[in-house]
């Protein structure tokens, strides 16, 4: 709503300026008109009270970055995971774009990394294929695909669900989704139902423990790494390439050795051509490796020296030169070069986003006429000693005060006489825990937070550490039928609970 009205204020002043990539073939001023069109309705007064800012502050920030020599509307998470997190994150982009500042210096830009993981999904049949989005749908509750992927949101009752296509066996790889998917509950009781259960990690933890086989992997300190993903999210243009400290002890495997064996067995299994060839190839992919992959993509990508034997371009030998890395410079406009030939510009208006707007705009009035009836809201954090649920069983990550606590502002927790250390429970649509509080200004009012990753308190884990300080999982409260409208994913923010002290003496209730 915030970004709507700012946006909204950007053409309702004529401070609009998009640079020639930011409207799609239909023109540029069709474009702006649709966009203007469709956020008509969240004027800074409309949605004032909903989102708790002043109109006139909305409006002084709305011309502060139209107007500034340069300015950047940054988002990732804390926008993503809530009933609007599409919208959300598309209007940092609209705001962007319309003001100027997408793909420009000063504004948001992209990295041009050596290992171009954007490149490389844009190809036909190149690495990961095409990125699609709601291509097929799930079996039980018709959520959309993006990228070959469903939303997690589906997992409990795709497993549950009987029928053609129901989820019986089950791999995961260094995940613990008992703990990071809604409705962890629910999921843990999926798990035990499964026929079979194959897990790649370091842990029996609360996933894990449910796994028929868990298949064990080399540590940090024993493998390669070429942090791909954090080059291509950089603030500069940089690549870093370390070396394994550590040697593994012999007929210990890489994960990605692992997946790449259960792979071609399954592959082997349903064709008959992969029982000749596939273990040769098998064997070549595990002696070639990532690394063999991260040399081609060096030499071959947009800093390499391709098939110059002579050239100056970027390659693995060089990088290994370099144990601290090197700075490629400064992050440079590369979209045009990124967009495909037959689109030309950034389509900014997409229909199913534009349609999606009359839903915010009926929460709106919602929101502002019901804050207090609806009680409180709950969001997630992460700590920087807290990030996963695998940091837990660390002494000297887990050590000192108890960093699982609900915050909670002082007013809300007066109003239902609350002080710091005390014991409440907390409850939603599909569950309830027991946590202490602690009383804070940082928190805004009718909004209470649990952090991410804990409740080690299941049998049959063996996080020894861990266990002896479980707290409770905040996703035992998000539930998993809530999820944003266009992609299916769930509302980890923004979820609705109760909050009342619990007597010290009170014993246990049975939970959800």
């Amino acid at each position: 709503m915030f970004l709507a009205a700012l946006v909204h204020t950007v053409f309702e002043e004529g401070l609009a300026k998009p640079g020639p990539l930011c409207c799609n073939k239909a023109g540029n001023k069709e474009v702006l008109e649709q966009l203007s069109s469709a956020l008509s309705t969240f004027s800074p007064e409309e949605v004032a009270s909903a989102v708790g800012i002043e109109a006139g502050v909305i409006r002084r920030l709305a011309r502060s970055f139209a107007g500034a020599p340069s300015a950047a509307c940054y988002g990732r998470m804390g926008i993503c995971v809530q009933e609007f997190g599409t919208l959300a994150t598309w209007l940092v982009d609209v705001l962007n774009a319309v003001t100027g500042n997408l793909d420009r210096s000063g504004g948001a830009m992209f990295p041009t990394p050596a290992l171009d993981i954007a490149a490389l999904t844009r190809r036909k049949g190149g690495f990961g294929g095409r990125v699609g989005f709601d291509r097929f749908r799930s079996r039980v509750r018709n959520l959309p695909e993006f990228n070959g992927e469903l939303p997690a949101s589906a997992m409990a009752e795709e497993i549950e669900t009987e029928g053609n296509g129901q989820v019986r066996a089950l791999i995961t790889q260094a995940g613990n989704p008992v703990l990071s998917l809604p409705n962890g509950r629910r999921l843990d009781r999926a798990l035990e139902t499964l026929d079979f259960m194959v897990s790649i990690d370091l842990y029996q933890n609360e996933t894990t423990r449910h796994a028929n086989l868990i298949l064990p992997t080399t540590v940090a300190l024993e493998h390669d790494h070429y942090p791909a993903v954090f080059h291509a999210l950089a603030v500069r243009n940089t690549a870093k390439y370390s070396q394994r400290l550590l040697v593994p002890p012999k007929g210990v495997s890489h994960d990605w050795q692992i997946a790449l064996d259960v792979s071609f067995r399954l592959w082997a299994r349903r064709n008959w051509a992969a029982k000749v060839i596939g273990g040769p190839l098998r064997r070549l992919a595990r002696w070639a490796g990532p690394r063999a992959f991260l040399r081609w993509a060096l030499r071959f990508g947009a800093r390499g020296k391709g098939w110059n034997p002579l050239g100056k371009g970027l390659t693995l030998g060089k990088l290994e030169k370099h144990p601290h890395g090197l700075d490629l410079g400064p992050l440079e406009p590369r979209l045009a070069a990124m967009l495909e030939a037959e689109q030309q510009s950034i389509h900014l208006a997409p229909e199913p986003l534009l349609n999606d707007l009359g839903r915010l705009a009926t929460r709106t009035h919602e929101v502002a006429a019901n804050v207090e009836a609806k009680g409180l809201l709950l969001i997630g954090r992460r700590d920087l000693r807290s990030n996963n649920s695998w940091m837990h069983n660390s002494y000297r990550l887990v050590k000192g005060p108890n960093r699982c606590t609900l915050l909670m502002n002082p007013k809300d927790a007066a109003q239902r006489g609350i002080k710091s250390g005390t014991r409440v429970s907390v409850t939603s649509r599909v569950g309830e825990v027991e946590v202490d509080v602690d009383v804070t200004d940082t928190m805004m009012r009718g909004v209470v937070s649990l952090p991410h990753g804990w409740g080690h308190d299941r049998n049959g884990s063996q996080l020894n550490i861990a266990q002896k300080s479980p707290g409770v999982s905040v996703n035992d409260l998000t539930d998993d039928a809530l999820v944003d409208a266009i992609s299916g994913c769930t509302n980890f923010s923004g979820v609705h609970v109760t909050v009342s002290s619990v007597r010290v003496d009170e014993p246990l209730q049975g939970r959800s």
